[in-house]
């Protein structure tokens, strides 16, 4: 009969499954290190008192658009391709401008004047621990990674000094160790930007 052919069985038969090639991930690490670097160059030019501190307020729309969302961004990316050192370090820094925008520009003006260096300081605590353990993480990443949260740790825990003792001079010596801490970042960034043009040319 016809429908025990070969035939009616091959239409019967479900059709195979292609299996298509999962579309590559650009690599989020240099955005994330550049969105980084570029917030945190800005605001150390602050705290190093390289610029009037009157003009401070232009660090904010870049904290929440390029160092914020940008780096919260590239934390994402991270998770998908499977790298949690990477997912970690740039989701909570994307977080921490986040944050540092939505504390700057609503909530530390709110606080009591002689107690909001405290608040500051709490704030920059909790990064400073953060950062600690991720920069001892970092030495099974590579070096360059190792020194960049090495900077970053120094930088955390001289602005939390700073601001907990309200002393200018350290949270000063904490702005130069932030555009250290910028200069290494930009250089990751940059040389990650070269290896990706480089291959795909």
């Amino acid at each position: 009969m016809i429908k025990n052919s070969p035939e009616a069985a091959a239409l019967a038969a479900p059709a195979p499954q292609v299996e298509r090639a999962a579309a590559p991930v650009a690599d989020p690490g240099p955005l994330g290190l550049a969105a980084f670097a570029m917030t945190t160059m800005v605001l150390s030019c602050f705290n190093a008192h390289v610029i009037d501190a009157r003009l401070t307020a232009v660090v904010l729309p870049l904290a929440l658009f390029y160092g914020g969302i940008c780096q919260l961004l590239a934390g994402m990316c991270e998770f998908k391709r499977g790298n949690t050192f990477g997912a970690t370090a740039f989701s909570s820094y994307g977080a921490f401008w986040i944050a540092f925008w939505l504390f700057a520009s609503h909530i530390e003006p709110r606080l009591p004047a002689d107690l909001a260096h405290q608040a500051a300081g709490l704030f920059l605590l909790g990064w400073s621990i953060f950062t600690a353990y991720m920069a001892v993480a970092a030495r099974a990443v590579n070096t360059a990674t190792l020194v960049l949260f090495t900077a970053l740790a120094i930088t955390f825990v001289l602005l939390t000094v700073g601001a907990f003792s309200e002393t200018s001079a350290v949270t000063v010596v904490g702005g130069w160790s932030g555009l250290l801490t910028a200069v290494i970042a930009w250089g990751m960034s940059f040389r990650g930007v070269r290896a990706s043009t480089m291959v795909n040319h």
